[in-house]
């Protein structure tokens, strides 16, 4: 990076608080150029716009302006992309149309609902160890656990090599960073394909061996005739598992975080848990566990005074968006668990992108807050260690004294 670059995710001080650069990014450049050769929009209305936009694309076909970082995987072809660039994530209309209406059959909010008296249970035994020990990392005893489990028993994913599966889906969420490298790059790739095989047997012996779970749901999920495709369905039951632990994780932890350094605010929370539904959507708002969304123009796009190209690479973010004051008001930096607005956040998204999982998150989200502020009323942070991502960004290890 140059000394002059308006974002530089590698600045002092940005791994543990980007917002002031963020700030930085909205107040001087809404519609920033990077050297890379990629384009971030970080004003409110702007990211709310292309998140709702119906002339954009989420497929790397239609680049003709090329980030230096995305050569390696152009010039591997989709074949080569994650999960085959199959996922609903890499799909324009009419695909991704027809796969989010197969998925959402299987994904539905009465699935969601099933699993919430296991996730009160797993809570409150994950509170009773970290009781009895006095002090823990919060992320290993609570925060990653807890979605870890809850969406592999959604999906119906038996115990396997649990600790293989987290170490490749956290390689894989690093195809969600920007500035990965061709070293980088080749590693998620391996990562994919060890994962796209483990999947892909689970599949098949789903199909033998049916039970009352996602997988089982999305093999038989059919409209108008519709199913499916066997690569198609590994790639979506990836998605879901990947993107249904390693962002709540980050949501959960943050949450955790934000709660203990506004003892305040965590105290309104444990006075009135009814505010559980406004606190969540606030923690959500305060400290993005997603905060870059990226786009590809098909058509000329307008911010401030800057038209970016068809064609171009632009990445939306989504954490400076939730902090914009023009939108939230002065106090845009504070967290505020009443918040009236706070569910106007951006980030789940917009449109025809909107996160399929946000029910499941929120769900785990209003029961873990409420219950551990109400547990440990003095808990204090001893020590964070940031995950070093610049995207899906959260604490790696929070220790906690209760």
């Amino acid at each position: 990076m140059t000394e002059t670059a308006v974002f530089d995710p590698f600045a002092p001080g940005f791994a543990a608080d980007p917002y002031p650069h963020y700030a930085r990014l909205r107040d001087r450049a809404p519609a920033y150029e990077h050297p890379l050769g990629f384009r971030l929009v970080s004003r409110y209305a702007d990211v709310v716009a292309l998140q709702r936009s119906s002339v954009q694309s989420v497929d790397e076909r239609h680049l003709t302006r090329l980030p230096a970082w995305k050569s390696d995987s152009a010039r591997l072809g989709r074949a080569n992309r994650i999960m085959g660039g199959l996922s609903m994530l890499d799909q324009d209309p009419p695909d991704h149309t027809r796969l989010r209406r197969l998925v959402a059959k299987a994904f539905t909010p009465r699935a969601v609902d099933a699993l919430h008296s296991r996730v009160a249970a797993r809570v409150a035994e994950s509170l009773d160890r970290i009781a009895a020990a006095g002090q823990a990392d919060v992320v290993a005893e609570l925060t990653f656990p807890l979605p870890f489990t809850t969406i592999s028993e959604l999906l119906g994913i038996p115990v396997l090599d649990s600790a293989r599966l987290r170490e490749l889906t956290a390689v894989l969420v690093l195809a969600l960073e920007p500035l990965a490298d061709p070293a980088l790059q080749a590693r998620i790739r391996a990562a994919d394909a060890e994962l796209r095989a483990i999947v892909t047997d689970l599949v098949r012996w789903k199909r033998d061996n049916p039970g009352e779970d996602l997988i089982t749901r999305l093999i038989t999920a059919e409209h108008e005739g519709d199913v499916l495709g066997a690569e198609e369905l590994v790639a979506q039951v990836m998605l879901l598992y990947i993107a249904g632990h390693e962002t709540t994780v980050n949501h959960l932890a943050n949450g955790i975080l934000a709660l203990l350094r506004h003892p305040d605010q965590a105290r309104r929370l444990r006075e009135d848990p009814e505010l559980s539904g406004a606190a969540v959507e606030e923690l959500l708002r305060y400290d993005t566990p997603v905060h870059l969304m990226r786009r590809i123009t098909l058509t000329p796009m307008r911010v401030c005074d800057n038209e970016i190209p068809a064609g171009s690479w632009v990445v939306a973010c989504l954490a400076a968006a939730n902090r914009d004051p023009e939108f939230w008001g002065a106090d845009a930096d504070e967290l505020r668990l009443d918040r009236p607005e706070a569910a106007r956040n951006v980030t789940f998204g917009a449109g025809i992108h909107h996160c399929l999982g946000a029910a499941l998150v929120r769900m785990q989200a209003r029961i873990m807050f409420p219950r551990f502020v109400s547990r440990f009323p003095s808990a204090e942070v001893d020590e964070v260690r940031w995950n070093g991502r610049i995207n899906v960004r959260g604490p790696a290890l929070l220790s906690v004294r209760v």
